[in-house]
């Protein structure tokens, strides 16, 4: 159902990538990138990770800190960020601000180091796309965007 973009040999431009998110996951996705503008210095690369399974996405940094990736889905874009040791407490502190899937998907997240993991987020809506946001936030403090 939401099915990538998996053939390495065949880097989607922006046309194949808004065909293939669909106009409402493609405007989500600008929405996305245009917050993090706002509070991080971005740097957006087109990559295809970590094997074939993830297919193509964009990888997202803070200068030269990782920030998350996106990877193109239909329908939807799933965003994977890495929270550390040291950033959980803070996840475990807020989490019962956070919506109920978040706190599904940080129980669920797969494990990295003692008490931190990868969360990978399948933005559907917008409201996801707020929790997305504040799990960023707290693997990198915001900057302030560009003008920082």
């Amino acid at each position: 159902m939401y099915e990538r973009l998996l053939d390495k040999n065949a880097t989607p431009d922006a046309t194949i990538i808004q065909q293939h998110l669909g106009q409402q996951s493609y405007e989500r996705l600008a929405v996305f990138e245009s917050r993090l503008k706002e509070v991080y210095q971005l740097v957006k690369e087109l990559k295809f990770p970590f094997g074939n399974n993830y297919g193509w996405g964009y990888k997202y940094s803070h200068k030269s800190s990782h920030l998350c990736y996106a990877f193109f889905e239909k329908g939807a874009f799933t965003v994977m960020l890495q929270i550390g040791d040291k950033q959980a407490p803070l996840i475990e502190s807020c989490l019962s601000s956070l919506m109920q899937k978040t706190q599904e998907l940080w129980a669920e997240r797969y494990p990295c180091g003692e008490r931190g993991g990868w969360v990978h987020y399948r933005v559907l809506t917008d409201y996801e796309l707020s929790d997305v946001m504040k799990l960023l936030a707290i693997r990198k403090k915001p900057s302030g965007g560009a003008n920082k």
